[in-house]
Order: C-alpha cells, then sequence, then structure tokens
C-alpha cells in the first residue's frame, strides 16, 4: 500500500490463477473489485460466505480495515516485523513478492498454524483519538527541548552561558545581554533569537492547553469503576506517577486487552532477546520490539520509583541485587525493575492488587 496505488493479490476459489491487480488508493474500487472477484468465483460454480483481507501495518493506519468490517469483510492488519523473510544476504524485493509473502503468512495464519504472523489490534476511533494528546505533548516537549538548545548553542558562540530561555521575562533580559567583548548581540543574532523565543512560547502555551485540557476532560468524566478514566485515576494515586505518566499508559498498554504480565511486558519491548545454538548460549538485550513510548516512559519511571517508593517490595529487590554498586548492574536491573513494576500497574489497574509496600496517595 502506497499512497498512490495498491496492489491486491488474492487467492479465489475456482480460479486457476491467483490475481493480481493494481489500483488506485481508494477503499471503493477495493470493495468493487473483491465483489467482483466474488461473482466470478459464483460462475465457476464455487460460492464464496466469506471474504478474508489483509495488508501491512504501516502509514495508513487501521482506518481502511475498520471500513471493511463495516462492509462485511474480515480485515485483519498484519505485524510487519512477525512475518519471516529470507535470509539471504540479497534477495529479489518486488511488490509482486512481497504480496506472496503476506498472501502465505495470511492463509497459513487463517488455518490457525503458529509462527506464521501476527495480528495488531485495531483499535476504535475513541481508542486512537484517545492517544492523540501524549503522543502530541511528547513532539512538543521534544521541540520545547530542541528550541531550547539552539537558543543556547547560539549564545555560546559569543560566551554567554547563563541566560534562560525558560524564564517568563526572558525577552525583556535578551536586550541587556552582552557578549564576552562586552559588546551588545548584532541586531541578526537578537533578531533570529527573538523570534526563536517566540516560537518557544507557541510552544509552552500549546503545551499547557493539552494539560488543562486533558484535565478537564479527566474532571467531567463520570466516576464508573471501570474504563480507561477509571483506570488513569487509580494509576496516578500511586505515589510517583503524574498524570502524564498515567495517560500514556492507560492509552498505550494498560487499557489493551493482553494475556498476562508476559504479554504486558513483551508489548513494551522489555523482555529479553536469548541466542541459543548448540552450546552457545548469550542474552542480546532488550528485544526492542514493543512500544518505544512504553519502554522508555516505564525506565524513567523505574528510576523516578525508587525515590519515592523507598520501602516497598520491588525498590528492596532493586537494592538487594545491585548491592555491588556497579553501574552495569544498576542500568541492567533497572530494566528488570520497570518490567515487574508495568506488571505492577497493570495488575492494579485491572484487578485493583497493589504490589507489597507501594503507597498510595488519598482517593480524592
Amino acid at each position: 500500500m502506497s499512497q498512490s496505488a495498491w496492489l491486491v493479490a488474492a487467492v479465489v476459489p475456482g480460479f486457476k490463477r491467483q490475481p493480481l491487480k493494481k489500483l488506485d488508493a481508494d477503499a471503493e474500487a477495493l470493495l468493487k473489485l473483491l465483489h467482483r472477484w466474488r461473482k466470478e468465483a459464483g460462475t465457476a460454480g464455487r460460492q464464496i460466505k466469506r471474504i478474508a483481507v489483509a495488508y501491512e501495518a504501516g502509514r495508513d493506519g487501521f482506518w481502511l480495515a475498520r471500513w471493511l468490517r463495516m462492509r462485511n469483510v474480515d480485515a485483519y492488519v498484519i505485524h510487519p516485523t512477525s512475518v519471516a523473510v529470507s535470509r539471504e544476504h540479497r534477495r529479489a524485493k518486488t511488490d509482486r513478492l512481497d504480496t506472496e509473502l503476506l498472501m502465505r503468512a495470511f492463509i497459513g495464519w487463517l488455518r490457525g498454524e503458529k509462527r506464521h504472523c501476527n495480528m495488531v489490534a485495531i483499535p476504535t476511533v475513541d481508542e486512537e483519538d484517545a492517544r492523540r494528546p501524549n503522543r502530541e505533548r511528547g513532539n512538543l516537549v521534544t521541540e520545547q527541548t530542541r528550541i531550547v538548545n539552539q537558543i543556547k548553542a547560539i549564545l555560546a558562540r559569543f560566551g554567554i552561558r547563563t541566560f534562560r530561555p525558560t524564564l517568563r521575562r526572558a525577552e525583556e533580559k535578551l536586550q541587556d545581554l552582552r557578549t564576552a567583548e562586552g559588546m551588545v548581540l548584532p541586531h541578526n543574532t537578537r533578531a533570529e533569537l527573538c523570534r526563536y523565543l517566540a516560537r518557544l512560547g507557541v510552544v509552552r502555551q500549546q503545551i499547557r492547553a493539552i494539560e488543562q485540557g486533558r484535565l478537564r476532560q479527566l474532571a467531567m468524566a463520570p466516576a464508573e469503576q471501570e474504563g480507561p478514566h477509571a483506570m488513569m485515576r487509580l494509576i496516578a494515586r500511586v505515589l510517583g506517577v503524574g498524570i502524564e505518566t498515567a495517560d500514556m499508559l492507560v492509552n498505550e498498554v494498560l487499557s489493551r486487552h493482553l494475556r498476562d504480565g508476559k504479554a504486558i511486558a513483551r508489548y513494551a519491548g522489555l523482555t529479553g532477546s536469548p541466542d541459543e545454538s548448540g552450546k552457545r548460549r548469550r542474552e542480546k538485550g532488550l528485544a526492542r520490539a514493543g512500544n518505544a513510548r512504553v519502554r522508555c516512559g516505564m525506565i524513567q519511571l523505574a528510576w523516578r520509583f525508587l525515590r519515592f517508593q523507598k520501602d516497598s517490595d520491588l525498590a528492596q529487590w532493586f537494592r538487594a541485587r545491585t548491592a555491588d554498586g556497579r553501574g552495569s548492574t544498576r542500568k541492567t536491573m533497572i530494566v528488570a525493575l520497570a518490567r515487574k513494576l508495568l506488571i505492577a500497574l497493570w495488575r492494579l489497574a485491572t484487578t485493583g492488587e497493589v504490589s507489597d509496600g507501594i503507597v498510595l496517595r488519598p482517593a480524592s
């Protein structure tokens, strides 16, 4: 699937060949093609009662799968990294070969065979929309850091290292800055810095708008016992967990219907990647095949958890295994703590089970 064209391959009962058709990126044209193939199969004496369609997850997201399901077509989205490919160093790769590979994996999955491929859970429109504020805020925070670093880099070329761009009256103080030689900033440089500060102000205003909007939605939401808002309120009660982290965890992972704690850790990419062949056995580190936002957020939360939950069993477990004081041990074990903490938060959000020693804020 590209922005301009889609390549559709199929296995149709009654056809001696496997049809391959290139279409414009148009859902109506795709549905018309599927119905045409079903009609031709009926003419050949083979009745088709079910149409199953799959495509690889990518830029287009899940709208097409939802659209097809509304029109009685079983639509699935294949996880791209779950499809086995040839291990040759140089292999032929064309759209036709890719569709054949996906079709073989999809048919094997439909037969119930293991290890052919994995399907991505198709979220609803509301679930996708709930993730947008936290993801947008993350992008804005990154942009804010980039602008601040750019301002500091410009000033460092003039020997100025004490200016703080995040101050409220930063633009006024900019007029009084002097270079290391005691001169005022050059005109073009000062104008450029003013534009950066104006851009920084817009970014910070948008961040505040997102945060205030989330708090308003949380306050207006009914105090139900289940649902994402109830999970968010419960997770935010854990000392050391803020509303931003709770929002990210609930909408990215905790509200998903995952099987058990191992599936939760695997989704976050916090599980290991063992390499075993004959007598050789080694660990290659984190798999990093899951949600990068959850993985990064949980590792940061694990360090914060050690400060705010010193008496918890998880914190004591971490200290017991890092008693040697080696930095490499702490770096390894903080990932293990992040994995255990994520599973503990999942149990708290789904069953209300509180891990031993974890302190909760009073319910508001």
